[in-house]
């Protein structure tokens, strides 16, 4: 996902964000607002890891984020053929 798909589903992200960063704050999530470069200096600021750290935790949760949605997709299409 690049940074402007990631900024256009901000907020139906951030729950998944907060799930798997629970560090992170509703101050936070604010900050960030959707801005990939800043998801990834808040991670490693609040986590204490290097910068390539965090772009790897990012960079798997996007791949993970795209393939549920990918599965969500074909299970509604599924059904609707039903």
């Amino acid at each position: 996902m690049n940074s402007d798909q990631m900024k256009g589903k901000w907020k139906q992200m951030k729950g998944s964000v907060k799930e798997r960063w629970g560090k992170l704050t509703d101050d936070d999530l604010a900050i960030i607002d959707g801005q990939q470069d800043q998801l990834i200096g808040t991670i490693q600021q609040r986590y204490g890891i290097a910068r390539e750290a965090a772009q790897k935790q990012v960079d798997e949760w996007n791949a993970a984020t795209r393939e549920s949605e990918v599965e969500e997709h074909h299970d509604s299409r599924r059904r609707k053929a039903s």
